[in-house]
């Protein structure tokens, strides 16, 4: 039988009932305030164990909020590098409300990571940055909020206004993570004006020129153009109005499927067997880890052009960006240690009913 005493008073006999109610009891049952005595069940052990465990697995790794300057703690990379460099810049504390942009939902306040690439050195070319002295585990899973801001007007979009928004996982953070680079990790990008013929892409060692159309690796759409009935749940906004009032070419509205004009939750769960990739709740893409080679321990997030051609609008610097805010990495629990621990507790509860 099971201990009914804890602080050497008995238990209340409805603790005893078959199932979890033990559970219930394990924390509501006050503690005597007097009592030196304290005395718990195997049950209750195991059913703490596993609470902490489960706590564990919501732990936070690393995060980042950008409410303070955090330039010193993150690096930059871009390419080519060579003949002509691609320009690229990052600002790491922008107060993207100067342009219109509302806060974002996970967080308070307006500061957040501005990423930018080939504003005008006409290169086709991109950047990725990765935070300093981070080194994760072999699972995880990253969330974060990110907006694309494009140059309008839209639907068609103004000059040089196709770009790519960028974010992966399993990166060593010392070589620049783009479309024309090598790959190190796994990755995955959309365009924010829904400009380009593939508009939502995936990248690994795999893949380093992104995974073609009717891979299974997009999930529910055999083309990953922004017309894909797919990705309609996306799209269709107009760029904020307080932009529109500062810039007044930012009229019209995305088309259906393009990302660009909105905050948009970004998971990438990053498991012993995949690596999925989730925006507002929607899984768009799922790479077998099995089938890839994954470079270090690190996360990047990046922006890239898709063509060598730089913007002519003169608002581009302004205007043409990734924005990324609220980022956190959270640890997965070990499976064995979960699961022996799941394994142990059904098996006390059977012993329970039979008793």
């Amino acid at each position: 039988m099971f201990n009914r005493w804890i602080d050497g008073n008995p238990w209340p006999a409805n603790c005893f009932d078959q199932g979890l109610r033990d559970l219930y009891c394990f924390f509501e049952r006050p503690l005597k305030p007097s009592s030196s005595k304290l005395m718990i069940s195997p049950f209750k052990t195991l059913v703490a164990s596993a609470l902490v465990l489960a706590g564990h697995a919501g732990a936070a790794l690393y995060q980042q909020n950008f409410t303070t300057d955090d330039t010193a703690n993150w690096a930059m990379k871009s390419g080519p590098t060579t003949p002509v460099p691609v320009d690229a810049a990052a600002n790491f504390f922008f107060d993207y409300s100067i342009v219109g942009i509302p806060s974002a939902p996970n967080g308070t306040g307006t500061t957040g990571m501005k990423l930018q690439a080939n504003l005008s050195a006409g290169v086709f070319g991109g950047m990725s940055v990765s935070p300093t002295n981070v080194s994760l585990p072999s699972v995880y899973t990253l969330t974060f909020d990110w907006w694309s801001n494009s140059v309008g007007p839209f639907p068609a979009g103004g000059s040089g206004s196709t770009n790519l928004s960028t974010f992966g996982v399993g990166t060593t953070g010392a070589n620049a993570q783009w479309p024309g680079g090598a790959v190190d990790s796994v990755y995955f990008g959309a365009t924010g004006d829904g400009g380009s013929s593939s508009d939502v892409r995936a990248y690994s060692s795999a893949a380093p020129s992104s995974y073609a159309d009717a891979n299974p690796v997009y999930l529910g759409a055999t083309t990953r153009n922004n017309t894909n009935a797919f990705y309609s749940s996306f799209g269709s906004v107009a760029p904020p109005s307080a932009q529109t009032t500062l810039y007044p070419g930012q009229t019209g509205n995305v088309a259906a499927g393009a990302m660009a004009f909105a905050w948009h939750q970004v998971t990438i769960d990053f498991t012993a067997s995949v690596i999925d990739w989730t925006v507002d709740g929607k899984k768009l893409a799922s790479v077998d880890r099995s089938t890839v080679t994954i470079g270090g321990t690190n996360i990047f997030f990046g922006h890239s052009d898709i063509n060598n051609g730089s913007s002519s609008d003169a608002n581009d610097t302004a205007l043409l960006f990734t924005l990324i805010d609220n980022i956190k990495v959270e640890a997965i629990p070990e499976p064995g240690a979960m699961g022996l621990t799941t394994l142990a507790v059904l098996g006390l509860l059977s012993r329970r009913r039979r008793a």
